[in-house]
């Protein structure tokens, strides 16, 4: 089992917390993505970040000075989004970091797939991103299967915890013999299951968090998360599509 898991835009630095034990496995494909955008403009690479103009000024100088290789954060603790929030890496217990090293994925524009202990420096590339590179019209065209088949080499099952954006650099292209599950966390509206961002968030980070505690190894152990308030809805679920749905409170 291989779970899944976007990025986050705000990323920091902690090179004292844990050492990073790796370096990317696509790390030639992020050298070649920095190169195209340390040849773009200021102006260009503003619009390419679609950010306000103190963000972009913060990561024009971080691409000036970048280092692919040295002084480097594990890449678990290097993402500060919500749904790392509620994973808290920071205080897991030594044989849960060994589970989500060995059971993790991180997804990224910038870097492809990553290990959680990979060591990577602060970047902003998202992957719907339209940087056109190497004849390839985005980031989508420009990792094509390659994270499919790292993840495909590893598993016959892959949990997504991932927002679509992400996912869709990976279902397209996995095996049609690789169980791909989505997880879906979402409130009653009606007849329908709504996601609401920031709570979708919580609970993916509360997930991974609660496979790490209980080593889980298979998808029935998905089923019994009960934490933030969901539960697993067998009526909405399928084989490859897991429902949690908040309750009332």
């Amino acid at each position: 089992m291989r779970i899944i898991i976007s990025p986050a835009k705000k990323m920091r630095r902690d090179e004292d917390s844990f050492a990073p034990r790796s370096l990317p496995a696509f790390l030639p494909e992020a050298k070649r993505l920095m190169s195209a955008l340390r040849a773009m403009t200021p102006e260009a690479l503003q619009r390419l970040w679609n950010c306000g103009d103190a963000i972009a000024r913060q990561n024009v100088e971080r691409l000036k000075s970048m280092d692919l290789e040295r002084n480097l954060t594990p890449a678990i603790l290097s993402y500060e989004g919500i749904q790392y929030q509620y994973m808290a890496p920071g205080v897991l217990e030594a044989d849960q970091l060994a589970y989500i090293q060995d059971h993790l994925r991180i997804l990224s524009g910038f870097y492809g797939l990553l290990r959680p202990f990979d060591g990577v420096t602060p970047y902003r590339l998202e992957m719907q991103a339209k940087l056109a590179v190497d004849g390839c019209r985005d980031l989508y065209a420009f990792w094509g299967d390659k994270l499919a088949a790292a993840l495909a080499a590893e598993t016959d099952l892959v949990v997504d915890l991932a927002s679509k954006e992400y996912s869709r650099a990976v279902k397209p292209h996995l095996p049609p013999d690789l169980r791909f599950l989505t997880c879906t966390f979402g409130e009653r509206q009606g007849e329908k299951v709504v996601e609401k961002g920031t709570l979708c968030k919580m609970a993916r980070g509360r997930m991974v968090r609660y496979l790490a505690e209980r080593n889980a190894v298979g998808s029935a152990e998905l089923r019994d998360f009960s934490e933030l308030g969901y539960r697993f809805d067998p009526e909405r679920s399928r084989e490859d599509h897991y429902v949690f749905i908040k309750e009332d409170t």
